[in-house]
This record gives C-alpha cells, structure tokens and sequence, in this order.
C-alpha cells in the first residue's frame, strides 16, 4: 500500500491510501496515523479513492487511528468510499463509529 500525507492546515491531515487496506498493509497505516497525530495533526481523513478492497485488519487499522485522533482531540474520517469499503462497514455496523465524506478536502469544512 503506497501512502501519502497532505497538511491542509487547521490541524487537518489528509492520509492518500492507494492499494489494497488488509493484513499485510494494516501495520503500515496505524504507524502513519500515529505519525501523523504525533506530528499535531488531529484531525485525519483517509482518502479511499484509490483503495480498491478492505478487510477486517485494515478495519482494525482504522479504529486505532480514530482511536489515537480522539484521544490528541481529534477525529478520523473516510472519503471517497468504495461500495466494496460501504458495504464492509455496513456489515460490520462501522458505518455508525466511522463517519464517511464524499470530499477529502471538505471533510472538516463544517467543524
């Protein structure tokens, strides 16, 4: 998985994910969040649009890093969702715990 991270300012980090988000790549997401909380921005999406399949380790990825921008007084959001990445979090009810955007660069627009 080939990641990359754009500061858009505010404390609004966007993560570019391009790949496959599963157990091989899950490990490689949770340091680039930590990272990137550590570095003070809080405030993280994760932009799927070019993420083409999810599984349950790449969905633990995603809690510890909603998890970790919580706890620095942030939050963790997904854009440009895949049906495949929907449909995962609708069977797993993480569609409730995660909150979904159609724009990475809007979604801290409001707060």
């Amino acid at each position: 998985m080939k990641l990359t991270v754009e500061h858009s300012g505010n404390g609004v980090a966007i993560i570019h994910a391009e790949g496959k988000l599963n157990m091989v790549s899950a490990a490689q997401l949770r340091e680039e969040v930590a990272a990137t909380v550590a570095a003070g921005s809080s405030r993280l999406v994760v932009d799927f649009a070019r993420v083409d399949f999810l599984d349950s380790s790449g969905l633990g990825a995603l809690i510890s890093g909603l998890k970790a921008a919580r706890q620095a007084g942030g939050d963790l959001r997904l854009a440009n969702t895949s049906d495949q990445v929907k449909l995962v979090l609708q069977l797993t009810n993480l569609e409730k715990v995660l909150s979904t955007v159609d724009d990475a660069s809007t979604a801290y627009a409001n707060g």
